[in-house]
């Protein structure tokens, strides 16, 4: 009988490569992982747990599919918005890139897949059909968004997963935008709108679409709407030159012209802020959503979704939400307790200080809790 040391490394190794592979490792990669983990090199062993294809085609797809969709589905279609994301993870770019980059990933050439477009989903529909690995480099290559084939963006309009034809088809479908910036804060900051309100925040940028006086009564207003609407409306500006066009099926960019969506509704209240760019203003640097962290290398402002993806990016709330999500994810449970805690805030300074590597969060999170 094995001794009690090892036969715990053994399980150990067994829970550090089905949670992050989604399955069981094989014996000789289980003898491997044991070894690592009794000479002290558990990191070691969860990256061999995450060179498994699964990693990629099942963990990390099923991770990342909800932040693609309003209905935060993971049986959602791969697209480009979760190509991208799992690319980006795979090949160690910093994950800051998916809110700021020039990038996007796509099936090879050699595939004999449908051919991008930015009408119609059926690249990706026959990538997953196919069955192709992810974990690949030469299976799932990265591009520039500028260098898909007929695409409407210049690269200073670029915005990681923000300017992808999956989440245009997802943010900026109907409505008047507001959805990129919740969801974003959603997936990214681990906040929704409801959670940074702040009825002191100034109202200067509230659209007139918004009523001063809902029911004939504007103490609902100043009680209520004004605490997500000024934070809201000021950084929502950034995708002011950002539609989705649901008859061509498509993301349209308009760098010259603020979309005709954030007019409508004019006579709701006709002296409310009338958009005119995409310069924004990130009010929440202010007053009780200072905790978030925001950089103090960041400008507080800036033109377009590029910068605006940067603000957040840069933020201590976008390292730890990172963490709290691969945590739940591979732990299968929220971080809870103290020792939980002081985990995440340990791994988001590993993130930052590593790069913003995505792989080793997953890689710091999946050994706190392989004996947990």
């Amino acid at each position: 009988m094995p001794d009690a040391a090892l036969a715990n490394s053994r399980d150990q190794a067994f829970t550090l490569h089905t949670r992050l592979a989604g399955v069981p490792p094989t014996p000789a990669v289980l003898n491997t992982m044991t070894q690592q983990i009794d000479s002290g090199q558990s990191i070691n062993a969860a990256y061999e747990a995450m060179s498994n294809p699964n990693f990629y085609n099942s963990t990390l797809k099923n991770f990342v599919t909800p932040w693609t969709n309003r209905d935060q589905t993971v049986f959602a279609e791969l697209n480009d918005y979760t190509a991208t994301v799992i690319g980006l993870i795979r090949d160690d770019r910093p994950f800051t890139d998916v809110l700021t980059a020039d990038v996007a990933y796509v099936g090879a050439g050699g595939l004999g897949l449908p051919a991008y477009s930015q009408t119609n989903n059926d690249h990706y529909v026959a990538m997953e059909a196919q069955g192709v690995d992810l974990g690949d480099p030469a299976q799932l290559v990265a591009t520039m968004q500028t260098q898909l084939p007929n695409s409407p963006l210049t690269t200073d309009a670029t915005a990681g997963v923000m300017t992808t034809r999956g989440g245009a088809a997802a943010f900026y479908f109907a409505g008047t935008n507001r959805a990129m910036v919740r969801f974003t804060l959603i997936n990214y900051m681990c906040r929704d709108l409801e959670q940074l309100k702040d009825i002191t925040r100034p109202s200067n940028f509230i659209r007139q679409d918004v009523s001063r006086a809902p029911g004939g009564d504007s103490a609902v207003f100043l009680n209520n709407c004004i605490g997500c609407h000024s934070g809201l409306d000021a950084v929502a500006k950034a995708f002011a030159h950002y539609e989705w066009d649901q008859d061509l099926n498509q993301l349209i960019y308009t760098p010259n012209e603020v979309t005709a969506k954030h007019l409508i509704n004019s006579t709701n209240f006709p002296l409310g802020y009338v958009t005119t760019n995409d310069n924004w203003v990130n009010y929440w640097r202010q007053g009780p959503n200072a905790v978030l962290g925001w950089s103090p290398n960041g400008a507080g402002s800036g033109s377009g979704a590029k910068s605006f993806g940067a603000e957040l990016a840069g933020s201590r709330a976008f390292s730890t939400c990172q963490v709290e999500k691969a945590f739940k994810h591979v732990c299968l449970r929220e971080p809870t307790t103290g020792a939980d805690v002081l985990a995440v805030e340990r791994i988001a300074d590993v993130f930052e200080t590593n790069q913003y590597n995505m792989k080793r969060v997953f890689a710091e999170t999946a050994v706190h809790c392989m004996g947990n």
